[in-house]
């Protein structure tokens, strides 16, 4: 399920991009405050959501197209 980002909070979202990020993008180039603005112009843009899966409870960060 497909939950808008503006629905979160602005604590709750910044603490589910930044275990986002933290998670997958272990490369230094960029500081945390970088990449979590990425991930916002991101959703913004609509190229990646977040998703709720209904069994595990759980939140996550994807692209659209990984959706179809």
């Amino acid at each position: 399920m497909e939950i808008p980002y503006q629905q979160l909070s602005e604590e709750a979202l910044r603490n589910l991009i930044t275990e986002f990020v933290s998670r997958v993008d272990e490369s230094y180039e960029h500081s945390l405050e970088s990449k979590i603005e990425q991930v916002m112009v991101q959703l913004k843009k609509g190229t990646v959501v977040i998703t709720f899966d209904v069994e595990d409870e759980t939140c996550f960060i994807q692209t659209r197209d990984s959706l179809r």
